[in-house]
């Protein structure tokens, strides 16, 4: 019998420490998985549809349209007063062949789903317990829980979000920056409905994005410096549905808050490496990125997914098989997370651009979007985080 508590503990109870969680488990690892109960998340995931394939290949979503709203049209509307401003752009996923780009999930609905799956399987264990302390043994790690037990295992992953203790605990470098702007998320009730088109106004500090979730309900993220959000929410109710309709060019009728806001700062992270020594790291321990471009949880899944091509092509009879995990994660991972990342801040830094050939290289791109079939379809490649 193993010395080992398990084959694998998982560290963090969000949608990628949950899909992680079920990977492992699935791949046949006995896993335990360490949850703490949390506040609920009251965010939406844009989830593009090679995210939405994985999530039916796993098992974790049977009839997407069950749990979220098809994305079927982006629209992107310059609403800055710069001199050279780009033209109105809509991409529409027929164009490729597909009824929608992704559906729209409410986060909590994804996790109730994902909870009910790993109950179904006898090899995975949820602890609503964190962790407070990870130490290397020689073959394996230990982690400390936050009752003061002990646990150990081969392999560790590390979904314990952007101030990752298992990143920490194992060395793995970071690269972070914080920016000015934050973005405030609710949800809205719209006088006309969006249908399955998410429209972006592209602001000088920002966009302001209303993004479908069925009937007239849009979930709105919106992207400006941090004093003005916390200006505008301070104001209270009315002052702050004023700054909608204007922000949203009225476009959608009457407004009424379907959620209370919240406001959250602006961050980027990456990692040299995602995994090392027998840990992986997935979720926003490896990455974080503000929300541009939805790339943070349809980054996420493609981390669990290649985590679980890894443990596919282990042979666990080695001693040293966690290692070689770790090894073949981050290699896997290495070009993607620095694709992904550099496109987000590019697009980032685009949009918050005030120099003339910044603005020209940006209506220029648009434009040639707009125009050019080829490097439309490249763009939505490149968006729909297809490889």
């Amino acid at each position: 019998m193993s010395r080992f508590s398990a084959d694998a503990i998982v560290v963090g109870g969000g949608l990628a420490g949950m899909a992680a969680a079920i990977a492992v488990a699935k791949a046949g690892l006995s896993t335990i998985h360490l949850a703490p109960t949390a506040p609920p998340d009251r965010r939406t995931s844009a989830l593009m549809m090679p995210s939405v394939e994985y999530l039916r290949r796993a098992g974790l979503v049977e009839s997407p349209e069950a749990l979220g709203q098809a994305l079927t049209q982006i629209r992107i509307i310059d609403a800055t007063r710069r001199l050279i401003r780009a033209p109105e752009t809509l991409f529409d996923a027929t164009e490729i062949g597909l009824a929608a780009f992704g559906w729209n999930f409410a986060n909590s609905r994804l996790l109730e789903r994902f909870h009910a799956v790993a109950a179904t399987l006898a090899n995975l264990q949820t602890r609503p317990l964190g962790a407070t302390a990870l130490q290397r043994l020689d073959d394996g790690w230990s982690v400390t829980l936050s009752d003061g037990t002990t646990l150990s295992a081969p392999l560790i992953v590390g979904a314990d979000g952007k101030k990752s203790l298992v990143r920490s605990a194992v060395g793995l470098r970071t690269s972070e920056r914080q920016f000015s702007q934050s973005a405030l998320v609710c949800d809205l009730e719209l006088g006309r409905p969006i249908g399955g088109t998410s429209i972006e106004f592209h602001y000088p500090q920002g966009p302001f994005t209303l993004v479908p979730a069925g009937g007239n309900r849009a979930n709105l993220v919106w992207i400006d410096d941090a004093d003005v959000l916390l200006a505008a929410q301070a104001g209270g109710e009315a002052q702050l549905l004023g700054q909608f309709a204007e922000k949203s060019q009225r476009l959608f009728g009457s407004i009424a808050m379907a959620t209370p806001s919240f406001v959250f700062p602006l961050s980027t992270l990456s990692v040299a490496s995602a995994g090392l020594d027998g840990v992986v790291l997935t979720g926003e321990s490896a990455h974080a990125f503000p929300p541009i471009g939805a790339q943070g949880l349809n980054l996420g899944l493609r981390d669990v997914a290649d985590l679980a091509e890894a443990l596919a092509g282990v042979d666990r009879s080695k001693p040293d098989w966690a290692m070689t995990v770790s090894a073949d994660y981050a290699s896997r991972r290495a070009a993607d997370l620095v694709r992904t990342g550099g496109l987000v801040d590019t697009l980032f830094r685009s949009l918050l651009a005030d120099m003339i050939p910044a603005q020209a290289l940006r209506a220029g791109g648009l434009w040639a979007l707009k125009l050019a079939p080829g490097l439309r379809r490249q763009a939505f490649d490149v968006g729909m985080g297809r490889r």
